[in-house]
């Protein structure tokens, strides 16, 4: 099985994801195979971010099995099951502000989490997708969540069960 492990930054990825490997799960961070690799484009100054050729990416994974892909970027992978952690944007803020994020970055984030982009972009790839909310559960929580998704249990965690649409008038 291939699952990708996605959402806006500050949802939790990188948390979730190392509970995930000592639990025994072959996880694969998908921004430093990206750094290792050499995959980084053009450098984005006006979002802080580079490029990513994300076929490229792809191509280079498909040969992997039995893995779960983490990253922001993960759910354009080939993958089995996209799960995408969610996160109320009051959380968001204080998880990226504590990163030493700038202003613009956060709100950024914060956009993109009250608009469900990554949602979204997975919803439309027409892979089964899933959602977990990380604004109050430990890691421990969330990545037992992650394996009951796995598993085939997926009640509470359909894409329409977390939405931060009331929230949308008190940040714009």
């Amino acid at each position: 099985m291939r699952v990708a492990i996605t959402g806006t930054p500050g949802t939790g990825k990188s948390t979730v994801s190392s509970v995930l490997r000592s639990r025994g799960y072959n996880v694969l961070d998908i921004t430093d195979f990206i750094k290792s690799n050499n995959l980084r484009e053009e450098y984005d100054s006006e979002r802080d971010t580079y490029d990513v050729d994300v076929e490229k990416l792809n191509d280079m994974l498909l040969d992997r099995e039995n893995t779960i892909f983490e990253s922001h970027l993960s759910h354009f992978l080939d993958v089995d099951t996209i799960i995408v952690l969610r996160c109320s944007p009051d959380v968001m803020k204080t998880r990226l502000e504590s990163r030493g994020y700038s202003t613009e970055k956060v709100m950024e984030n914060i956009q993109a989490e009250l608009l469900d982009v990554i949602l979204y972009e997975s919803v439309e790839s027409e892979i089964p997708t899933y959602v977990v909310d990380t604004s109050s559960d430990s890691s421990d929580d969330t990545a037992s969540a992650i394996e009951d998704i796995m598993k085939g249990n997926t009640v509470g965690h359909m894409p329409e069960d977390v939405s931060w649409a009331e929230e949308m008038d008190k940040w714009f």
